[in-house]
């Protein structure tokens, strides 16, 4: 789950680490009420949306006076912002942070994310802060510092005059160093964060550390034990499908193909739409029903699929393990009938009661495609959709 920047910096203010003052903001007289109480006399007005790249989309305004928050804010409101990281639809501006302006002697990047190879907390400093830290690493990447923490021993001071060096730190700031990433690192395992981004970190012209902006993902499976990082969610930023998908328990991301996709297995889920591509299509989604679903889930999950108007076919590839067949079948056939399902429908089926399963598909009396094999199945499917 991703949050704001203003919410992910009142974190990082909970844990006694320095950020600019400022006011979340809805409207355009919020904004110049949120101008009013800060000090100024330089102001910026931020978009807040969950991607990165809003101030090279527009998004994020410094400003010298209230008549200028006030127009920043008329203009940034409401605006569609179309980043790297949103995609060609973009996300529209909803809401803004005000900020107090900051003194900047120099700009690094900091992040922490969880390294999936090793399954630990990794570190990335850079001096070249606010930039793309991909285009840092492709293009100078000796100047970039990354390590793990091991978990048996955690933070350690020495880390921090690790990355302290890696940036050059003197003095007080590095002397700060210590308090703020070790600060930074138990925020990050307190909330069971996923990743942890500053870019930029800033260096002010008293010597002290900022952070300037913030970025905080956080572990879906973990939110249950943090209700406060969960009351934090603003289901505004996400696909309405992923929100029905998440009140039924099913696995769901949306993707830019045509083939929707029902499979019981983020495992197999992978494996079949690997086996679309290579047949020639994409696949339009990822969906899991997990392995205890019911006619009613699956019921579900067949309307999130077809809520998407790219989808062009459907493919069911089911192994049933605790999963039975039959139910599946049951399921699909329902769901078929209730929705009146007519683009081409390819099911594949193995495991417990599988027999009984194709039977109920067979006598439905439905379009229902059957498949023997995944590779069968994704023929088929392409081919339908294709209309070969």
């Amino acid at each position: 789950m991703d949050i704001h920047e203003h919410q992910a910096k009142e974190l990082l203010r909970q844990y006694q680490i320095p950020t600019p003052s400022g006011y979340v903001a809805f409207t355009t007289d919020e904004a110049i009420k949120a101008a009013k109480k800060l000090p100024g006399p330089i102001f910026v007005v931020k978009a807040q949306i969950h991607a990165g790249g809003r101030g090279k989309a527009g998004g994020v305004k410094v400003v010298k006076n209230l008549d200028e928050v006030k127009n920043s804010a008329e203009t940034i409101l409401g605006k569609k912002l179309i980043t790297h990281q949103t995609g060609s639809e973009g996300k529209v501006v909803q809401r803004l942070y005000i900020e107090d302006g900051c003194d900047i002697n120099a700009e690094y990047y900091f992040s922490m994310v969880i390294d999936r190879v090793t399954s630990r907390v990794s570190i990335i400093a850079s001096t070249e802060g606010g930039m793309d830290i991909e285009k840092v690493a492709k293009e100078t990447p000796e100047k970039i510092l990354s390590f793990n923490i091991d978990p048996t021993i955690g933070f350690q001071p020495f880390h921090s005059r690790l990355i302290a060096n890696e940036l050059k730190l003197k003095d007080s700031s590095f002397k700060q160093a210590g308090k703020f990433f070790n600060q930074l690192y138990k925020l990050f395992i307190e909330k069971d964060a996923s990743l942890l981004e500053i870019n930029p970190l800033v260096l002010t012209s008293e010597n002290s550390l900022i952070a300037l902006d913030a970025k905080m993902s956080f572990d879906n499976n973990a939110l249950f034990k943090h209700p406060d990082i969960m009351s934090l969610r603003d289901e505004t930023e996400e696909d309405p499908a992923e929100i029905l998908a998440s009140k039924f328990d099913l696995a769901y991301i949306k993707l830019d193909g045509t083939i929707g996709c029902l499979v019981n297995g983020a495992g197999l889920a992978m494996a079949t739409m690997d086996i679309i591509k290579l047949k020639g299509a994409s696949p339009a989604n990822f969906l899991d029903v997990g392995g205890s679903a019911t006619k009613e889930k699956v019921t579900e999950a067949f309307k999130i699929i077809l809520s998407d108007s790219t989808v062009e076919g459907i493919l069911v590839n089911i192994f049933g393990g605790i999963m039975r067949c039959d139910i599946i079948a049951s399921g699909v056939v329902a769901a078929a009938k209730t929705l009146s399902l007519s683009k081409p429908l390819v099911v594949r089926l193995a495991g417990t009661n599988v027999e009984e399963g194709k039977k109920i598909l067979k006598d439905s009396g439905l379009k229902i495609i059957p498949a023997d094999d995944l590779d069968d199945a994704a023929m088929k499917i392409v081919s339908a959709v294709k209309g070969d």
